[in-house]
């Protein structure tokens, strides 16, 4: 299924919603978190059309989601230039993602400053050596191009970098196609595990740095890594560049280690 066959049943209306053909898109017995953040965004776009531009988010990936779900949305506060909205999907009665946006207008800079570049640039995409072709869950291998953008493989410092890009993205915006993206790889955290185990995304936390995103034939630099793991957690930050090295996403995750 495609993304935008995905998002189709997503009306303004919102309310109980059937999503059919959803093997491509799941990670074990749940939704991706980044297809399930995005149907969440998507809710909450068509319901109020005259929202500015997203600025920042916050997700919280609370159980698993499947198909038949309850959409609810409502605007917190909308002020002169800030726009506060809520959005959730529950399943058989219960909140599995609970979403909170925030919209902005655009102000007269009063602070400038570019994001510090990339550190090791790994150079483009284009000559990268393909990354978990025919592996992985079901949602990378129907969906996405993995390439490698880091030496490093197996144990080790605790980043995970790869150039990665959707393989359909007709009649998907930019800043759709980064919140569908921006929770892709798996934790930092995993090159660090003492024995493989499952890992879980509990929530996810970002900024966007650029309104209107763009980069070079669908690919983003994607890079997580852990900041700090013990007692079973790992404080990861996620962030995203486009394939010349700007930086577009600035995020943070908390995942849960197991095994």
């Amino acid at each position: 299924m495609s993304i935008a066959n995905l998002l189709d049943p997503i009306t303004a209306d919102g309310g109980r919603t059937r999503f059919s053909g959803l093997d491509g898109w799941m990670q074990g017995r749940t939704l991706y978190g980044g297809a399930s953040a995005l149907i969440a965004y998507t809710a909450a776009a068509r319901a109020f059309r005259d929202l500015p531009p997203l600025r920042a988010a916050q997700v919280a990936f609370v159980a698993p989601t499947g198909p038949e779900v309850e959409l609810r949305r409502e605007i917190v506060r909308q002020g002169r230039n800030v726009a506060q909205v809520r959005s959730e999907i529950w399943c058989e009665g219960a909140c599995t993602l609970t979403a909170f946006w925030l919209f902005g207008t655009e102000r007269e800079a009063n602070a400038e400053h570019e994001a510090a570049p990339v550190s090791d640039w790994p150079g483009g995409p284009e000559q990268a050596e393909p990354a978990m072709h025919g592996k992985g869950p079901a949602f990378i291998q129907n969906n996405f191009e993995l390439r490698r953008a880091q030496d490093l493989q197996g144990p080790g410092e605790p980043v995970v970098r790869r150039w990665a890009r959707l393989t359909e993205r007709e009649g998907l915006d930019p800043v759709s196609e980064l919140i569908l993206l921006g929770d892709v790889l798996p934790p930092g955290a995993m090159r660090a595990m003492q024995r493989q185990g499952p890992i879980s995304s509990i929530n996810w936390s970002f900024n966007l740095l650029e309104p209107a995103p763009e980069t070079r034939d669908g690919w983003w630099l994607s890079e997580n890594a852990s900041q700090h793991a013990a007692h079973g957690y790992s404080s990861e930050r996620l962030r995203l560049w486009n394939a010349e090295g700007r930086q577009v996403l600035d995020g943070m995750q908390c995942v849960a280690v197991f095994g």
